[in-house]
């Protein structure tokens, strides 16, 4: 299983593996970090749209191995989401062990993430990028020793004052962005439906910028 893993991970598989791979399971990945004092802050935002998706789909969670897991069959495809529960730094090893476990393709990885480049609730779907200094995308991007992975990307905005990022990000939304919040999960868990259903390509084209 891991030569399986690691042809899937550097494209060395037969094109055979990688269509069955393509066939089978999606891992929709929420980052956040676990413990209720964390629950609504920005940082979390990961956890709170699978939740949103989760709620839509009418699943449960449960604790398994690394974090809470739910799952679901979308078009006959098979849909595990995890919320990992290493905390955010170490989100990499909860995201490589589920996808090992599953034989998950890279190809049928979303990553969903909190941005501060982006403003509030402004969604950018990305096929690669860089983790931006963002350290639970870092970590996972160590874990699967590549950077192409999909990302969705939920701006959190930039209004801290210099010296104040980490207590911004960790801080709680304001009620402004709390009002907003409930249009914004729901077009971020559409966007998420649209992924599995319809792929990256047209979901981008979609949902980018809403």
């Amino acid at each position: 299983m891991l030569a399986y893993f690691s042809k899937l991970f550097n494209g060395k598989g037969t094109e055979a593996n990688r269509t069955e791979a393509s066939m089978k399971k999606f891992l929709i990945v929420g980052l956040g970090n676990i413990g209720p004092k964390y629950a609504e802050t920005r940082h979390n935002i990961g956890f709170k749209i699978l939740d949103a998706f989760a709620q839509d789909q009418e699943i449960k969670w449960s604790t398994d191995k690394l974090g809470d897991i739910a799952t679901t069959k979308i078009k006959g495809r098979p849909v595990i989401l995890l919320k990992p529960n290493t905390y955010m730094n170490l989100s990499g090893k909860a995201v490589r062990f589920w996808m090992q476990k599953e034989k998950i393709g890279l190809e049928n990885l979303l990553v969903v993430t909190d941005d501060l480049n982006l403003d509030f609730g402004t969604i950018r779907i990305k096929t690669k990028g860089s983790d931006g200094g963002h350290n639970g995308l870092k970590d996972i991007q160590d874990q699967l020793m590549t950077h192409g992975y999909k990302r969705f990307r939920f701006g959190i905005g930039d209004r801290f004052s210099k010296g104040k990022q980490i207590d911004y990000v960790l801080g709680e939304w304001d009620k402004e962005e709390q009002k907003d919040m409930p249009e914004r999960l729901d077009i971020s868990s559409k966007a998420i439906f649209s992924f599995i259903s319809d792929g990256i390509a047209k979901t981008m084209n979609t949902y980018n910028g809403k």
